[in-house]
């Protein structure tokens, strides 16, 4: 797991690249990774959670809010949406220059301080960034290591999803397992299925586990894989074991 100053810097050179991608793009372009959406839609939202996370982080909340009501500032014209994404993401880097990532507060997800959000404000940016540049056909890269990070903040914060993804729900077992394996660095992340639901843990040297099922592949395509960005198909991954499993997964792990 990255540092909360490592995601913070990357916040700040994700949203960066975003901003790029959007100047002088038609804001009516569809976006694939968010079906239903257009590249307005899509700028309007990353920048939009950018500023609740902000909020939340400078009250430090302590139960979930009520509202998500704040006040945006949005830009007057269509022009000024990359300035407007950029000064969400300064407005948050001076949030996180404020506050103590160990502070406790509420979270959805598995990590009960502040910088949950910060990680998550990462991740957020960083594959709607790849949307962003995906609807409008521009190349992606994605730092390796960074995106390594985006896999363990995807498994270990996924059982916690079921009030927005609700399928989620649904991924229980008798015990099967799939293991997702990083094919261009040491790195391997073990699901278990059980009755009461799943968890997801760093598994890079537990060979006495036979998985029921394996997906491999680098770590920007795993990660892509996991938001649905990718199809488990694609030339990039290693496939094996119990496809029914590996189905049910997908259908239901998306958020």
């Amino acid at each position: 797991m990255m540092s909360p100053d490592a995601h913070r810097t990357a916040i700040a050179e994700e949203s960066a690249k975003f901003a790029e991608a959007i100047k002088g793009a038609d804001l009516a372009t569809p976006v694939p990774g968010c079906p239903g959406w257009t590249l307005l839609d899509l700028v309007r939202h990353a920048g939009s959670v950018q500023r609740w996370f902000a909020v939340l982080l400078r009250q430090s909340v302590q139960e979930p809010p009520r509202s998500r009501d704040v006040d945006l500032r949005l830009p007057a014209s269509d022009d000024g949406w990359p300035d407007w994404l950029l000064e969400g993401a300064a407005e948050a880097a001076d949030v996180f220059g404020a506050m103590d990532p160990d502070a406790p507060m509420w979270t959805w997800g598995a990590d009960g301080h502040a910088r949950f959000w910060v990680r998550r404000m990462l991740f957020e940016t960083l594959v709607h960034r790849v949307d962003a540049e995906a609807a409008l056909g521009l190349p992606s890269t994605i730092d390796p290591a960074l995106a390594a990070d985006g896999v363990d903040e995807f498994l270990v914060n996924l059982p916690f999803a079921t009030p927005f993804a609700p399928g989620v729900a649904r991924l229980r077992g008798t015990g099967e397992t799939i293991r997702f394996h990083r094919t261009d660095a040491p790195g391997d992340w073990l699901v278990r299925l059980a009755p009461d639901g799943f968890r997801a843990v760093r598994d890079d040297v537990r060979a006495d586990v036979t998985p029921t099922a394996t997906v491999g592949g680098p770590a920007a395509e795993l990660l892509l894989l996991l938001y649905g960005r990718t199809d488990r198909a694609a030339a990039a991954f290693e496939v094996a074991g119990d496809e029914a499993l590996l189905a049910r997964w997908f259908d239901n792990s998306r958020f």
